[in-house]
C-alpha cells in the first residue's frame, strides 16, 4: 500500500503525544517497585521489571522532546513570536509555578517521611517547605521533581522565540535544500544521530543527569537538539515520506540492536569493570554506548513512521486525551506517592499493592481532572488548559 504526506492536522503525532505522556506515567508507577534510586521505594521493589523498563528508558523524554518541538512548528506559524511566547509563559509558567509550590510539595513531604528526615504531619512540613529561611537536608524546596520537563520545555521554547528567523533561513537555504535531497536512509536514520553522538561521548561523560537547570549541559544538548530537530522538520513533506520508507529498516535495526543490549544492560557494571582490566577491550564499551543512542533515535523513528500511517485519523478519545493528558502528568506522581506510601505498610502482597496504586493514580487522574481541573476556570489555567474550553 503506498503512502501520501497529508497536510492539515496530524493526529498521529496527537497520538504520539499521548502515549509519550502514558509511557511516562506508568514508567514512574515503575521506579516505585525498582531498584534504582527515586524519591519512595516499595517493600517489594526488585530488578524484576528493570529489563522492561530499559526498553523505553532510552528515548521516552526524547519523544516528548520532539514532540514539543513539533507542537511549536505548528504553532508559531499561526501566531506572532510575541503572541508565541505570551502563550508559553501562560501555559508552562503558570501550571510550574502551581506544581512547585503546591502539587510537588506531597512528594516531598513523603520522601523526607521515607528518609526519616522529618516526623510525621504534613502542615508542620508545608510551613517550611515554601520558607527561603528554612533548609532541609540536602534539597532545595520548593522543588519541581518531575515538573522539570515543563521547565525545560519553558526556556527552550523562549530560546526557539529568538532562532526561529535563523531556523527558517536555515531550512529555505542551501544547506536546507541539499539535507531534503539526501537519501532517505540518510536524511532519517543517520544525519539525526550524529549530534546526539557527539554529546554522548564529549558532553555525557562531564556532565551526568542533574536536572538542574544550571548544570544539566548533556541534557540540554541532547533535548534541546531533539526540540529543534521536531521544530525543523514538522512540515518538511521529504521528510516525512522519508521516514515511511524506512520505516521497516528502522524497526529491524531496533531489534537487532536492542536484543543485545538487553542481555548487556542487566550486569552493566560488571561488563565496565571487565572493559577497564584490559585497554583492548574499551572499544566495546564505546559501541555499547554507540548503541544505545542509537536505538534511543531508531525506535523514535519507527514510531513515527508506522503512526503517520495507522494512528493519523480522528477520534472523540483523542480529542479528549488530547486535552486532558497535561494535567494527568501534572498530577500523576504526587497521585503515586501519596498513594504507594501508605499502602506500602500495609503489607497487602506485591500484586495487590500494585494494582491499588495503578489504579488509584489512573482513576485519580481522571477524576481530579473531570470532576474539578476541566470545570472550573482557575484550576483550567493553573493546569495549562485555556480558561474556556473550545464550543
Amino acid at each position: 500500500m503506498g503512502f501520501a504526506y497529508q497536510t492539515g492536522r496530524r493526529y498521529d503525532l496527537d497520538w504520539l503525544r499521548i502515549i509519550a505522556f502514558g509511557i511516562l506515567i506508568f514508567y514512574h508507577i515503575g521506579m516505585y517497585y525498582v531498584t534504582w534510586g527515586w524519591h519512595i521505594k516499595s517493600p517489594y521493589a526488585g530488578p524484576w521489571l528493570e529489563p522492561f523498563m530499559r526498553l523505553v528508558n532510552p528515548w521516552r523524554l526524547s519523544l516528548l522532546f520532539f514532540i514539543s518541538g513539533l507542537a511549536a512548528r505548528f504553532m508559531l506559524d499561526k501566531v506572532s513570536r510575541e503572541t508565541f511566547a505570551k502563550e508559553r509563559l501562560w501555559r508552562l509558567f503558570i501550571p510550574l509555578f502551581i506544581g512547585m509550590q503546591f502539587i510537588v510539595a506531597p512528594q516531598t513531604y513523603y520522601q523526607f517521611l521515607h528518609a526519616g528526615i522529618i516526623e510525621p504531619g504534613f502542615w508542620a512540613f508545608f510551613g517550611n517547605y515554601a520558607n527561603p529561611d528554612f533548609a532541609f537536608p540536602g534539597t532545595t524546596t520548593p522543588t519541581w521533581n518531575h515538573l522539570w520537563y515543563v521547565t525545560y520545555l519553558l526556556v527552550y521554547s523562549f530560546l526557539l522565540v529568538g532562532l526561529a528567523p535563523w531556523l527558517k533561513m536555515l531550512s529555505d537555504g542551501p544547506i536546507g535544500r541539499f539535507v531534503t535531497k539526501l537519501p532517505a536512509w540518510v536524511l532519517t536514520l543517520m544525519l539525526p544521530v550524529i549530534p546526539l553522538l557527539i554529546v554522548r561521548f564529549t558532553l555525557t561523560p562531564h556532565w551526568p543527569t542533574t536536572h538542574n537547570l544550571v548544570s544539566d549541559w548533556a541534557n540540554h544538548a541532547t533535548s534541546f537538539f531533539i526540540f529543534l530537530l521536531g521544530y525543523q522538520i514538522a512540515k518538511s513533506q521529504n521528510f516525512w515520506l522519508a521516514i515511511d520508507k524506512v520505516r521497516l529498516w528502522s524497526l529491524g535495526f531496533s531489534l537487532a540492536l536492542i536484543i543485545p543490549l538487553s542481555f548487556l544492560w542487566v550486569p552493566w557494571d560488571g561488563f565496565v569493570d571487565w572493559v577497564g582490566q584490559d585497554p583492548k577491550r574499551a572499544i566495546l564499551l564505546f559501541a555499547a554506548r554507540a548503541g544505545r543512542v542509537l536505538y534511543a533515535w531508531f525506535a523514535i523513528a519507527t514510531l513515527l513512521g508506522f503512526a503517520q500511517r495507522v494512528l493519523n485519523k480522528p477520534n472523540k478519545a483523542l480529542s479528549y486525551l488530547t486535552s486532558m493528558v497535561f494535567p494527568y502528568y501534572i498530577l500523576h506522581q504526587t497521585l503515586i506517592i501519596v498513594i504507594a506510601y501508605p499502602l506500602s505498610k500495609m503489607a497487602l502482597g506485591l500484586p495487590l499493592e500494585a494494582a491499588g496504586v495503578i489504579f488509584g493514580t489512573v482513576a485519580g487522574c481522571v477524576l481530579i481532572s473531570e470532576l474539578l481541573i476541566k470545570r472550573v476556570a482557575l484550576l483550567r489555567v493553573f493546569f495549562g488548559m485555556k480558561a474556556r474550553p473550545k464550543p
